[in-house]
């Protein structure tokens, strides 16, 4: 085969690095792959504990518009493996998929583990060599990599390198951005690690913290007001926490609200906990004669609003509001609620930033360290939740797989 003499070395066991070795295994390339964790896709198994969603069913378009000011790099990639390539794979393995209600892309079964156990059969079966348990430490003077495993350090030669480390969320799992310093050193420019699809910190009084932390709010919408003055706007649920606010709602608006308060050191939405009617509407329902019922029971009666929701309206609007049917109506559409700060890195469920793009050739190959590849959440993207996160980490292993390939062909 025209590669048998050739051998590439990945770093990194999650979904990049596997798919990258896939790639280059189909062509003949000796592959070993080197790993810090005992075992490999710790964090995909993870992701997928609760329901593996693998990518999303929805038009192109919209699909691309998630990966905001990356769409340009990141549409390559998906115009060679997509959704659609990506769902043909996993039937290939012998597991089928299919669409949930909200556009949504599952395997059957809805867990991870069944599909990395077939993926792993078929890397093993094609000659994939895993090492476990080493941890890159760069580059030595002669241009090898130096890891250190249970024997002690080593050190390996590599006609090409493809390096798909993650991010820097969930550390225990592996991603803990270590890599950052080692690119540094070989003057690979790479954007700060933040968090992405997270939490966000606000002032919640005590009766806040200790009455409500852990409840769902549910069929409300959040509004945001970014730099451009455009308002973005979401439906959906979050989980109020001791510390502020997270879950999907909040994932969806988490890049431009930490956008928000890195420029301007906070962030204000505005919560409508009625979406389903317009002001007006709200406006007749809360000037209804109440009797002598309380108003909390009025707005329950009238408004449907009553546990959480009561309390964060409590909480966030005033007495005069209260007082005031115009005023009480207008918050209840748009509740103003300042958040403070993300929450740490390592609890985010992914990362943004990682090494730029500009650093990368068409193959995502470093420019200034030629015969070495990027992948995966290193890269400096991010995107929702939703399986955009799962798909461009796919997409790029098998366009760095590809690069790779076209290396040694040259080389």
């Amino acid at each position: 085969m025209a590669f048998a003499s050739k051998k590439v070395v990945v770093i990194g066991g999650g979904p990049a690095g596997l798919m990258a070795a896939e790639v280059l295994l189909d062509a003949g390339v000796k592959i070993d792959l080197y790993d810090a964790m005992p075992s490999v896709g710790r964090k995909f198994l993870l992701a997928g504990k609760g329901g593996m969603n693998i990518t999303h069913s929805e038009p192109m378009e919209q699909f691309l518009s998630r990966y905001g000011k990356r769409r340009a790099q990141i549409a390559p990639l998906l115009d060679a493996f997509g959704p659609n390539e990506l769902r043909a794979w996993i039937h290939s393995l012998g597991i089928e998929t299919f669409v949930g209600s909200s556009g949504r892309v599952f395997p059957v079964g809805m867990k991870a583990a069944p599909l990395l156990r077939a993926w792993l059969q078929r890397l093993r079966a094609g000659g994939a060599r895993f090492h476990m348990r080493h941890r890159w430490l760069g580059w030595n003077e002669s241009g090898g990599l130096c890891f250190e495993s249970p024997d002690g350090l080593c050190a390996v030669q590599a006609d090409a390198v493809v390096l798909a480390l993650g991010g820097g969320s969930w550390a225990r799992l592996g991603s803990d951005g270590a890599w950052v310093p080692l690119l540094a050193e070989k003057g690979i420019p790479v954007a700060p690690l933040k968090p992405a699809n997270c939490g966000f910190e606000c002032e919640w009084s005590e009766h806040m913290r200790s009455r409500f932390a852990g409840q769902p709010v549910k069929s409300i919408a959040i509004s945001l007001t970014d730099a451009d003055g455009n308002v973005l706007s979401r439906k959906g649920e979050f989980l109020l926490t001791a510390t502020g606010i997270e879950g999907g709602l909040v994932y969806a608006l988490s890049a431009q609200l930490r956008d928000a308060i890195d420029a301007a050191g906070s962030a204000l939405v505005h919560i409508d906990l009625a979406p389903a009617r317009d002001l007006q509407r709200v406006l007749d329902e809360v000037s209804h004669p109440r009797g002598s019922r309380s108003m909390a029971s009025h707005l329950q009666s009238r408004l449907n609003i009553h546990g959480v929701k009561a309390a964060l309206l409590r909480e966030l609007a005033s007495k005069e509001d209260y007082a005031d049917p115009v005023r009480l109506a207008t918050m209840i559409k748009a509740l103003p609620l300042r958040l403070l700060a993300p929450r740490p890195l390592d609890e985010a469920i992914s990362s943004a930033g990682g090494v730029r793009f500009e650093a990368l050739d068409g193959n995502l190959m470093v420019r200034t360290v030629p015969g070495v590849f990027c992948a995966g959440e290193m890269l400096d993207w991010e995107a929702p939740t939703g399986g955009y996160l799962l798909t461009a980490c796919f997409a790029s292993g098998h366009a760095a797989g590809h690069g790779a390939l076209k290396w040694l062909e040259g080389s």
